[in-house]
């Protein structure tokens, strides 16, 4: 109840606060047209005497500092550079080069202000450019003025500055999902609330407080009943308790009963916590993955660690860098790994809270060829894990079950002395590495949610680096992810960033997972681009400069990839699902560019050919940007059909695998081409339907894509039909 008086009471501050900004605002801008259209101004202006028309302009202007008309040709206030203020100089070329008058928020001096301008014209002729300086105080009054609770945070900003704020401000980084511009100018009014966590027993209100006020009466009735039994049972000490040498000179009854109580102190000393068993399970296809508290701990993270470094030994590698994602669990799990590393004599350089592909690009930028990333990618917050790369490798298949096999067989080397251990910043250096690269051709505005994941910070750095206009959203790191899961292959996971891209009539919306290697996108008129058509962009690109090159795709892309690949001068390859199967087959078959339809992409032209959605971010904005088209009319004009997003389906007795393996041999599709790569996969002339076993989580993944409506129905009933002649207890939900 009280988060939606809250939520309430925040709205109606921010909307009213935008409201009389813009009235006021607005009010100046329409007091600085009809000056100028005064006669006695207009006069001045044809006879060329602009400090008559700057007099003139300012006479009895109320809160205004400083008012002059200058020249079209700007010469006089390019002349007072740097004492007269750039702000001014840009905001009186805005004017002219919009040819309307503009509304600015200027810092003259140490002072910010709010900076009026337009074109000064006599009979459509501009022979002039007024100015006008009025205190900030004429956009922040709305705000100061605004009732509100002191627990919920409004803002008043320009860009990335923040001109004035009230509330809580430790809500100000989650404020941006509910901004709203201010009509007529480029400020924008931010808001949040506190975040509200999910009521106990699934109760609010009235409900609530009755089962509260149960409890407390329950519990007060113990706290009086508890103490009278404890006094009742309780023996009556005797003073501490002699020590193993007094204990031997008293008496032989009271001897025999101190000796077992010293005893017992002993074992209770020597005691040791059981360490928690390895889970065989959380050695994946191509990471390891698990629960915190259940399948992962410090403890297992430590003989991960010390397995890996083992297999390092035996390749003669020394030195490996290790960086985390945001979660909560995060430092254990990054402590554990590099006691384990360091027992096996190697040298750990921690570069502390990055992306995933911050630490790849880490193994290369330090010439490692090692590194881990513990993360637990897009899944709960409960989950961790570890990717790995060993020796320029992405370790899957067996080479991450062998590390589960040297645990179980102690398979495990100890060094004479541990390794050493040291700290890096390589953020700045990832950012300029992209930038020296690639650069827009002109610059977009776009709408970045991280999701609350790690690629939060440095994300948005990346591509303002490149020359775009970033607007955060859910950019704040926080591993409960306490806004949506942070993960773009959900459509459901992407309606903020729509929603934020249509209010601020942004180019592109930019969507990262939780430790940035996978990319979303979505258009201004709210479309999902699934990643398998993204691919289609990238593909054309890197063949317009590498006629022939191999494109690699998993298997739950469109069939219309192919086509396209070909018709581009490249030679399509489908494989199997997984960022390091992926990679491992990039290498085999030299392939210039990859992709998944989860939103990895590979680039190894340009870049080292490892995923990385932040990277893959700046090349689609490098391309959009040098499109004439608007960004959503490009990316609409991709070949298209009718397509599902992944459908996850929980696995019968959550074993994915053997379930698949038992419909690979009992299905049969009449006048289709069936592949098993990965699952299987049914392709017909008009489309193509997917069943495969995850290899993160104990779930069916399902697609399908067709030409058409009634080519997508006919299929998938196709599928449902034998999916539940094999379970009829499947929980089908297409």
């Amino acid at each position: 109840m009280q988060d939606d008086t809250r939520r309430t009471g925040v709205t109606i501050a921010r909307d009213a606060t935008v409201q009389l900004t813009a009235s006021t605002l607005g009010g100046e801008v329409k007091r600085l047209e009809e000056r100028l259209g005064a006669a006695g101004l207009q006069a001045a202006l044809e006879a060329g005497d602009f400090d008559a028309a700057s007099t003139m302009l300012g006479t009895d202007w109320p809160h205004m500092e400083r008012a002059e008309v200058l020249a079209p040709d700007l010469r006089q206030a390019y002349a007072g550079l740097p004492g007269a203020g750039f702000g001014r100089l840009a905001a009186m070329e805005a004017a002219l080069s919009e040819d309307k008058a503009v509304v600015w928020i200027i810092r003259d001096g140490d002072t910010p202000a709010v900076a009026l301008a337009a074109p000064a014209r006599v009979d459509g002729r501009t022979l002039g450019v007024a100015y006008v300086r009025l205190p900030l105080s004429r956009a922040t009054f709305a705000l100061e003025n605004a009732p509100m609770d002191a627990s919920t945070y409004v803002a008043l900003r320009h860009g990335s500055v923040t001109l004035l704020e009230r509330g809580d401000v430790e809500q100000s980084e989650a404020a941006e999902r509910m901004a709203v511009p201010v009509p007529g100018t480029n400020l924008r009014v931010a808001a949040a609330v506190p975040h509200v966590g999910r009521a106990p027993f699934g109760l609010t209100g009235i409900p609530l407080f009755a089962v509260s006020l149960l409890l407390l009466f329950i519990a007060y009735l113990t706290w009086r009943w508890l103490p009278t039994r404890l006094v009742v049972g309780e023996a009556e000490e005797e003073g501490p308790a002699p020590t193993l040498a007094e204990a031997l000179t008293l008496p032989a009854e009271d001897n025999a009963m101190t000796a077992e109580a010293v005893a017992a102190k002993a074992r209770e000393a020597d005691a040791r916590p059981a360490p928690v068993a390895i889970d065989k399970g959380i050695f994946r296809a191509y990471d390891i993955r698990g629960v915190v508290g259940q399948s992962l701990d410090i403890g297992v993270a430590e003989l991960i660690g010390l397995s890996i470094g083992s297999l390092m030994h035996e390749k003669d590698l020394a030195d490996i860098v290790v960086g985390r994602d945001g979660r909560l669990s995060g430092p254990d799990m990054v402590a554990g790994l590099v006691q384990g590393l360091r027992k096996a004599g190697r040298n750990v350089i921690d570069i502390g809270m990055v992306p995933t592909p911050v630490a790849y690009f880490g193994a290369y930028h330090l010439r490692t060829g090692c590194c881990i990333s513990v993360t637990g990618s897009h899944n709960p917050p409960d989950y961790n894990g570890f990717k790995i790369v060993i020796g320029g490798e992405t370790l899957s298949g067996d080479a991450i079950t062998d590390l589960y096999a040297r645990i179980a067989d102690d398979r495990l080397h100890i060094a004479p002395s541990p390794g050493g251990h040291s700290e890096r910043d390589i953020a700045g250096d990832y950012v300029n590495r992209i930038a020296d690269d690639v650069q827009l051709a002109r610059p977009l505005k776009v709408v970045v949610d991280a999701g609350n994941g790690v690629a939060g910070e440095i994300g948005p750095r990346v591509l303002e680096a490149i020359g775009a206009e970033v607007i955060q959203l859910f950019c704040e790191i926080d591993g409960t992810f306490p806004n949506h899961h942070p993960d773009p292959s959900e459509p459901h996971n992407l309606e903020d960033l729509i929603g934020t891209v249509q209010r601020f009539d942004a180019d592109l919306g930019i969507a990262f997972d939780g430790d940035g290697d996978r990319l979303g996108v979505v258009t201004k008129d709210g479309q999902n681009i699934f990643p398998d058509r993204l691919l289609m962009l990238f593909a054309a690109d890197v063949l317009d400069r590498n006629p022939g090159a191999v494109i690699l795709f998993d298997v739950k892309c469109t069939g219309r990839l192919p086509g396209h690949i070909l018709r581009n001068g490249g030679s399509p390859l489908m494989w199997k699902t997984g960022h390091s199967l992926i990679k491992a087959k990039m290498r085999e078959v030299e392939a210039e560019l990859a992709g998944e339809m989860s939103g990895h992409f590979f680039f190894a032209e340009r870049w080292y050919g490892f995923d990385d959605g932040i990277y893959a971010a700046a090349r689609l904005l490098e391309i959009l940007a040098m499109d004439p088209e608007s960004p959503s009319d490009a990316l609409n004009a991709l070949p298209a059909g009718v397509s599902t997003p992944e459908i996850k389906v929980a696995a019968p007795n959550g074993d994915p695998h053997s379930f698949v393996e038992r419909f690979r041999k009992q299905a049969h599709f009449e006048g289709a081409r069936a592949s098993t790569i990965d699952g299987l996969r049914v392709d017909w002339n008009d489309g193509w339907g997917l069943v495969r076993a995850s290899n993160t989580t104990p779930v069916l993944v399902l697609r399908f894509d067709a030409d058409s409506d009634q080519a997508l129905k006919r299929i998938q009933d196709d599928f449902r039909a034998q999916l539940l002649a094999l379970d009829p207890e499947l929980p089908l939900a297409f």
